[in-house]
Order: C-alpha cells, then sequence, then structure tokens
C-alpha cells in the first residue's frame, strides 16, 4: 500500500466523511496526487462567493491541493483545482471559532482567487485546522536556501580565512 493509500483513509475518516463520498472522488484525487505523497487534511468545504455551485471536497497534502465539485442536479463530479502548493500565493487563513470555520483564500498561478469555508463540528477542532494550515503553507513552503542549517566539509561563509598569501621572505 503506498503513502497516500495509508494517509488519506484516516484522514478522511477524522473529519467524518462517508465512505461513499471519499470512495466517488478517489479516482479523481488519484490521478493529481502521487504515490508517495502523504494526505495532511480531506475534507468538504463550500465557496462562499458561490453558494449554490454544489459540494466541495479538498484535498491537501505535503505537495499538493485538489478540490472536486459535485454538482447539485446532476451529481456529477469534476476537478475544480490541482496545483501545487509553491504555485499558491498570498495564501491565507481566518480561523473563526465562534461560527466554527476557517476560510482558506489563496491566489493560483493563473491569478485567480480562489476562497473556500470550511466548516467544523466543534471550536477546538477550528485550532487543529490552523495548525494543519500553518503547517502546510508556513513550516513547508521555505526554500531550500532557507532550510539550510550547515554544509559539511565546509566552514560557515564569516569563518572562512581570507586567501592564503604566505609570509614574504625577508
Amino acid at each position: 500500500m503506498d503513502v497516500f493509500s495509508r494517509t488519506f483513509l484516516p484522514a478522511a475518516a477524522e473529519t467524518g466523511l462517508a465512505t461513499q463520498t471519499v470512495s466517488r472522488h478517489m479516482p479523481i484525487f488519484r490521478r493529481c496526487v502521487g504515490t508517495g505523497d502523504a494526505t495532511i487534511l480531506v475534507t468538504r468545504c463550500s465557496r462562499p462567493e458561490h453558494p449554490i455551485g454544489g459540494e466541495y471536497l479538498m484535498l491537501l497534502t505535503h505537495r499538493r491541493l485538489v478540490v472536486t465539485q459535485q454538482t447539485r442536479l446532476l451529481h456529477r463530479l469534476r476537478l475544480h483545482l490541482n496545483t501545487e502548493l509553491r504555485e499558491l500565493s498570498n495564501v491565507t487563513w481566518s480561523p473563526d471559532p465562534r461560527s466554527h470555520s476557517v476560510e482558506l483564500a489563496a491566489t493560483a498561478i493563473d491569478g485567480v482567487r480562489e476562497r473556500f469555508l470550511i466548516r467544523t463540528h466543534h471550536p477546538k477542532q477550528v485550532w487543529q485546522l490552523d495548525a494543519l494550515l500553518n503547517h502546510a503553507f508556513r513550516t513547508r513552503l521555505r526554500t531550500p536556501a532557507e532550510r539550510l542549517v550547515a554544509t559539511i566539509g565546509e566552514p560557515p561563509v564569516g569563518a572562512r580565512p581570507a586567501a592564503f598569501r604566505p609570509a614574504p621572505v625577508r
């Protein structure tokens, strides 16, 4: 069993998604996400600017954000958003424990601003979701230079001596 399969089902169960819902959306998620990518979050969401647009299901992994849509009338599934996390810009989220929700907004690579509202059952889950988003978008998206602590075999840049010059002979 690959990493995606091992992490997807527990993440879906944690948010209380029905098995039928998960199995309907699984083929789309499989096409978008690699087998070695671990799932962080699977949850229902809605779009505040399109309240009658149907139901959305969000999948967040360490590398990708995938959102599928199920139309209300014919219950057809379609891919709404499929992007790598590093391609998203201006990612913000607003936890609101009073309304048991978190609003996630991000600008996709094509310049479209996407907004999603994630509802939870309990205020404690709002803060858990806030921590997950913080882990996914703040701590994981550093550039390789920022993550570099030290290179083996090379002294730090400030500790290097200037060029070696032999002392003059007198």
